[in-house]
Parts: C-alpha cells; sequence; structure tokens
C-alpha cells in the first residue's frame, strides 16, 4: 500500500459558499460535478501520478460537522499563506500555525459549515 488514504469526502450544505470558501483559502478551482443525488467539487490533484484526491460534498447523509475524522489539507510551500485567508473568507481559525518538528507545521481551522479541516505544511 503506497497511501494510507485515498480519497477524502467533506460534508457540506450550503454548496456555493463553502466551494468559494476553500478557493479563496487554497487559491484553486474546484472542479463541480453532478452524479448519483450529490454534488461534489473536486480539490486538485494529480491522481495519476499517485496523488491523494478529495472533495466537499452536498447529498443525502451528509452532515457537516466538527466531529469525527481531520482532514488536513496541502498548505503548500507555507500555509501561512492559506492560513491567512481563512477568516476573511468565513472560516475561524482553531489552531494558530504550530510547529511539529521535522514534519513541519500544522493549523486547524473551521469551514463555513462548520467542519474542522487542518492544514500542513513543510514551512
Amino acid at each position: 500500500m503506497k497511501n494510507a488514504i485515498n480519497w477524502f469526502e467533506i460534508p457540506v450544505k450550503k454548496f456555493d459558499q463553502t466551494k468559494k470558501f476553500y478557493e479563496a483559502v487554497l487559491g484553486a478551482d474546484l472542479q463541480v460535478m453532478e452524479a448519483m443525488g450529490m454534488k461534489s467539487a473536486f480539490f486538485p490533484a494529480d491522481m495519476q501520478a499517485g496523488g491523494i484526491g478529495g472533495c466537499i460534498t452536498q447529498g443525502k447523509g451528509y452532515e457537516p460537522s466538527p466531529l469525527g475524522a481531520l482532514v488536513y489539507l496541502n498548505g503548500g510551500d507555507d500555509l501561512s499563506v492559506p492560513l491567512s485567508k481563512v477568516e476573511a473568507a468565513g472560516g475561524k481559525i482553531l489552531l494558530p500555525k504550530t510547529a511539529i518538528g521535522h514534519n513541519g507545521f500544522m493549523a486547524h481551522f473551521t469551514d463555513p459549515e462548520g467542519n474542522k479541516i487542518g492544514l500542513h505544511s513543510r514551512k
């Protein structure tokens, strides 16, 4: 097994608002797709090169929550950049940029739906 994580889905109710939030924080376009009664917006990932992908998803049984699994999104070269956009985009910082030794840095925030999400970067 190359990676323990293969895919993730972040539940949302306010699809357009939350899509705009993640686009603003990450500085990336999320691609929208509707299938099987669900609406999803996909985070950028190079799946052909073994990248890990995920999306925000709106549909029956998808309930936003600050509880449950904690997903860490890629904070890029320096997570200070996306973290600085969280509150202006409608989220709330829970844990500021924190050093985690030789593994780099992490931070936690809630998105506009209340989901608790992490960010990670090497610096």
